[in-house]
């Protein structure tokens, strides 16, 4: 018997579970439930290192997105409303095009108060246009926040590109040395915009 069956073999024999058990029903599984999940949502986003502005009635969102980001030299951004992107990541031809981008514009399809994390599907070619910008704004309508994940992965759903993720505040590791690096694998801030 190798080692590793041994350990196994004296791990089964000091167990103390008698029986078998079903797996829970998914189903049943509600999950926690906020009576503000929008307020839930900017607390869960600003625990995670990301900001949350709000865009207000007639405010223009070029205007806001200059203001957060003054001294931006590249926008990148798809959205029709989102005139100060100087990059499409629709027209680039390649996702190294993408390299050098200041700040990174998408869409949310819904935030998750539970954990501040947006999903967002893929609406452009060039998807790394999330993870290469140096700042991320996300803009994400108040309505489509729930309250958490459990709520947020039956709405899930991908369109023809097949590809989403959730994001939670800027990227952010410890692994070198223990010390705090932000923007390590994708983004060094996070905005989103509730509108």
């Amino acid at each position: 018997m190798s080692t590793k069956e041994e350990i196994l073999s004296r791990y089964r024999q000091n167990m103390k579970i008698q029986g078998t058990y079903d797996m829970p029903d998914v189903d049943a599984i509600k999950g926690v439930v906020y009576p503000d999940p929008v307020a839930q949502f900017i607390k869960a986003t600003e625990a995670s290192g990301g900001r949350v502005a709000r865009l207000g009635d007639g405010e223009d969102i070029n205007g806001l997105i200059k203001s957060l980001y003054p001294e931006a030299r590249v926008i990148a951004g798809n959205l029709p409303e989102v005139t100060v992107a100087q990059l499409n990541p629709d027209t680039v031809p390649d996702a190294q095009a993408l390299d050098g981008v200041d700040v990174g514009v998408v869409r949310g399809s819904m935030g998750v108060a539970e954990n501040g994390c947006v999903w967002i599907e893929q609406t452009m070619k060039e998807r790394a246009v999330c993870f290469m910008s140096e700042y991320l704004v996300i803009l994400l309508d108040s309505n489509a926040i729930v309250n958490n994940m459990h709520e947020a992965y039956r709405r899930v759903s991908f369109n023809d590109y097949g590809y989403g993720t959730f994001i939670s505040g800027p990227s952010k590791t410890a692994d070198i040395a223990q010390a705090l690096v932000m923007g390590a694998q994708a983004a060094r801030g996070v905005t989103v915009v509730l509108v």
